[in-house]
């Protein structure tokens, strides 16, 4: 049984022997002119949290040095081992942080969204980046230097406080999709909707919107199968708990959701 609406889950990976019919990336549903006008300095202080969170003098002075850019899609932010000399906040669009594993298969760790920021911990450790970031859509992201940044969390009591609720939260998520590592693909499959709409979720009535991210992507974040997890959306479709469009996922009822997983 096929989803109800056309979802962008279609995205052919070269390394699978056989694509799928109705090839069509994540880029094609999602459209973000590259004249788009960048956002001025109380726009992106508004749009990013942590520069949000700060005193309305600091949050001024910080912005001062982050310059955005426009990024296509599935263009590489950051390399794994290169030396962290930024920060990065996502103005718009999505990012995925992803590493490779010892056989050489890409493992997603996260996908982040508008607010988020990425590449915040070696410049703190000083250390070469663990991860790369690729863009998933043409995105907006907006770059500090790394002195600027630790400065900042040094003298700005706020910033250090944004930066270990962050931290906190996203130990949580971790902590959580290892336990259900071994659970069933339901179980594994509600996790990661629920990951995301921790992380990206917009309230709608009773339940969340999140992205309708490709079905490829949701394969990574999970370790399932990618069929796998279009056989348990449809399951979950079917029983009333997510509804798709082609850009967005709503989560009907989080607690509902929640109680599958085990």
């Amino acid at each position: 049984m096929q989803a109800k609406a056309s979802s962008p889950d279609d995205i052919f990976d070269a390394r699978v022997s056989v694509p799928h019919s109705n090839y069509r990336s994540l880029s094609s549903t999602y459209t973000l002119p590259m004249d788009a006008r960048l956002p001025n300095k109380s726009e992106l202080i508004r749009i990013t949290p942590f520069l949000a969170a700060l005193s309305p003098e600091s949050a001024e002075q910080a912005v001062e040095s982050v310059v955005t850019r426009r990024h296509p899609a599935n263009q590489v932010i950051l390399l794994e081992n290169d030396w962290g000399n930024s920060v990065y906040f996502i103005v718009e669009g999505w990012v995925k942080i992803r590493t490779y594993n010892l056989d050489g298969k890409e493992v997603t760790l996260n996908i982040l969204g508008k607010g988020e920021v990425f590449g915040e911990m070696a410049p703190l450790e000083e250390i070469p980046r663990s991860t790369d970031v690729i863009t998933l859509v043409p995105t907006i992201i907006g770059n500090m230097p790394a002195q600027h940044f630790v400065k900042l969390l040094n003298t700005e009591p706020l910033a250090g406080m944004y930066l270990v609720r962050l931290m906190a939260r996203r130990l949580r998520q971790v902590n959580r999709r290892l336990r259900l590592r071994e659970s069933d693909s339901q179980s594994r499959v509600a996790d990661i909707l629920l990951f995301l709409a921790d992380g990206q979720g917009k309230v709608a009535g009773q339940g969340m919107e999140i992205p309708n991210l490709p079905h490829r992507e949701l394969s990574g974040l999970s370790g399932l199968a990618r069929e796998t997890v279009t056989r348990v959306l449809s399951k979950l479709e079917k029983k009333g708990l997510i509804e798709r469009d082609r850009d967005i996922l709503k989560i009907i009822d989080v607690g509902a959701l929640e109680s599958l997983l085990v």
